[in-house]
């Protein structure tokens, strides 16, 4: 195929060059009707291209195929069979692959490390989760995805399970063997469904972590805007084999998508994807030439130690790991990663990826360069220098993997919609959970409703909040309380 074209972006010129005036949404149109102290802070251009996909940039029935061929031109460039776009984030995306899989009561196995958008759609639909082990790393308080041999386990366990499902890359960067996974998956007849939100640029350079088409999986979903060049919520999710049809994924997609989605995010989507074809292989080039750089630099820093390859990789630990995401050890300044992710921002107006108790997180992309990561090491040199002024170190009660894992009582949905109360936060151990409990960044629950809080998730849980974590989706923000099923519907 042409890559050189781009469907999207050259409609949404043909719009402009033809001076159509519309009588539809949105109700700006085209930028006149917005407040010109909106304008002064977003640009008119914005809202210029912000037109409708259908009866817009394409005609009344689509005929042009404007997104159909952007589409396919996607999945072209990745050697994908047939590629989706969607405008609502790959938390969208990873539903409609389950649901494509899965239906109610049916199991589905589901690295424990999942995003809390599968646990969402376990809500929505009633499958039944089969948790995988993440494998941990006790010494660095890391969750690798799980190994393909935890998979085969659980798939010897439950023979019905109707596919597998894991997160890789992990928000930190780490990778599990998704050609050994793909391959005792297909063994079983039974498709992989791969969340590789974190891996939009794994196509298309050879020294980055292999990714989820080229290992074999059956459905990859991808958020663009996490490491690509398109605007935040655009996602698209890549299909081939013959394990889940087409048609099914089109419209399990459908029940979730809006009927409004975004010419902006469709036009990043397409934009990005003839870049990287075009100068994807030179830009991530000099991309990983600058994170090699950066990780030296930082590592010289006093105070500060970036993970290594090494530590992260190895038997029991990750396969791989994603060199464009640096993992920094702030403990040896005496402080913990939410608090020196704060002072960056206050200080020197940097803003980090996720951080934990001891780490913070520093994605580079493509969009990076010499000018970013001198500002970058400036700061953190002065965070060294001025490690006395920081706040100490949180004491947060890490349990060990064994406390972590907590006992799926009820299926998700049930313990969702059952009826509840909320019992103070020393009442709770013992109780089953009706809520969705996420420390974020990375967005992976800590509690999933159904499953049975113990002591030490309820300290954990109490402490890091204490020490700067950040808790968005529980009932009571201050954790004094949790909601749970009420008893008695739990006793009968």
């Amino acid at each position: 195929m042409d890559q050189s074209q781009a469907p999207v972006l050259q409609a949404l010129q043909a719009y402009h060059d033809s001076g159509q005036l519309p009588f539809t949404p949105p109700g700006h149109k085209q930028a006149r009707g917005i407040d010109p102290r909106v304008a002064e802070v977003m640009g008119e251009a914005v809202f210029r291209d912000d037109v409708l996909v259908t009866g817009g940039l394409d005609d009344r029935s689509s005929s042009g195929g404007v997104l159909q061929r952007a589409e396919e031109l996607m999945a072209d460039a990745v050697g994908a069979s047939a590629t989706f776009f969607s405008t609502c984030g790959s938390s969208l995306s990873v539903k409609a692959a389950m649901l494509a899989v899965a239906g109610p009561g049916e199991k589905l196995l589901l690295g424990r490390d999942a995003h809390k958008s599968v646990v969402a759609e376990l809500v929505l639909s009633g499958s039944v989760p089969v948790w995988v082990e993440p494998r941990w790393d006790t010494e660095l308080h890391l969750a690798h995805a799980p190994g393909p041999e935890a998979f085969a386990a659980a798939f010897d366990r439950h023979p019905d399970a109707k596919g597998a499902l894991v997160v890789t890359p992990t928000p930190y960067g780490t990778c599990t063997d998704l050609a050994a996974l793909a391959r005792l998956c297909h063994e079983r007849g039974k498709p992989l469904l791969v969340d590789e939100a974190w891996g939009a640029h794994l196509p298309f350079h050879p020294d980055l972590p292999t990714w989820a088409m080229d290992a074999g999986a059956d459905v990859c979903v991808t958020s663009i805007h996490k490491m690509g060049s398109a605007l935040e919520q655009s996602s698209v999710f890549h299909l081939q084999g013959d394990l889940v049809a087409p048609e099914l994924l089109k419209e399990r997609a459908d029940l979730f998508s809006t009927t409004s989605p975004s010419a902006l995010i469709y036009a990043t989507l397409d934009g990005w994807r003839r870049q990287m074809v075009e100068h994807g292989r030179e830009l991530y080039d000099r991309a990983l030439k600058l994170a090699e750089a950066l990780r030296i630099e930082i590592e010289a820093i006093d105070g500060l130690h970036v993970h290594s390859r090494e530590e992260l990789c190895g038997e029991g630990k990750a396969f791989d790991a994603d060199p464009m995401q640096l993992l920094v050890d702030v403990s040896g300044l005496g402080t913990g990663g939410y608090q020196a992710t704060d002072w960056m921002r206050e200080n020197h107006r940097i803003n980090l990826g996720h951080s934990d108790h001891r780490r913070v997180g520093v994605q580079l992309t493509h969009a990076d360069d010499e000018e970013t990561v001198e500002r970058l090491l400036a700061a953190l040199r002065d965070l060294s220098a001025r490690a006395g002024e920081l706040p100490p170190a949180p004491r947060v009660e890490i349990p060990p993997p064994g406390g972590l894992r907590l006992e799926q009582a009820m299926r998700p949905r049930d313990a969702f919609f059952a009826p509840v109360e909320h019992v103070p936060w020393r009442q709770a151990a013992g109780r089953v959970s009706a809520e969705l409990i996420t420390p974020y960044p990375p967005g992976v629950p800590a509690v999933v409703p159904g499953e049975r809080l113990n002591g030490e998730i309820l300290r954990y849980l109490r402490s890091g909040l204490a020490g700067g974590m950040v808790v968005p989706d529980a009932a009571d923000s201050s954790l004094d309380t949790f909601r749970v099923v009420a008893e008695e519907d739990h006793a009968r």
